[in-house]
């Protein structure tokens, strides 16, 4: 069941790379069901707050009309980073599955944890899936640019 809401982060994911974004696709699960989507829209929206694990979150809230995610699970194709690691944990998101680790601004562990931080209060369970397809998507998006 996981990998295939992970597939569906990554349905997300392309959705965004179609449109000249960064290729980050999200979703929420709750009890088992989908209750909210959502990839990168930076460029689209003119917003560095509209990566795809913070509107995602935004939908969900509005959805269950509840800012509180405790039981929510999260699965998104890249590591978050510490702004939407922050969104995350203030969320209360209780699992985060992820796609790839990102190695420049990872906030999940690679770079710095701030999901399972003592010093922040914060210990979300976190599940790195390590997907060669998340990985690809988001390496073949930047060779393209650069």
């Amino acid at each position: 069941m996981e990998k295939n809401f992970l597939e569906e982060a990554l349905i997300e994911a392309e959705k965004a790379s179609k449109l000249g974004e960064v290729p980050v696709g999200a979703v929420l699960v709750k009890d088992g069901q989908i209750i909210a989507r959502a990839f990168n829209r930076k460029e689209l929206f003119n917003d560095c707050t509209a990566h795809a694990e913070v509107l995602a979150i935004k939908e969900a809230s509005q959805k269950l009309k509840n800012w509180r995610l405790n039981d929510c699970e999260m699965y998104v194709t890249l590591e978050p980073c510490p702004m939407c690691a922050s969104v995350i944990a203030a969320s209360r998101i209780k699992r985060i599955y992820i796609g790839t680790f990102d190695p420049i601004m990872g906030a999940c562990g690679s770079v710095i944890n701030l999901l399972q931080n003592d010093y922040l209060n914060y210990n979300i369970d976190v599940k790195w899936m390590y997907s060669e397809n998340c990985s690809s998507i988001i390496t073949n998006f930047f060779r393209k640019i650069r």
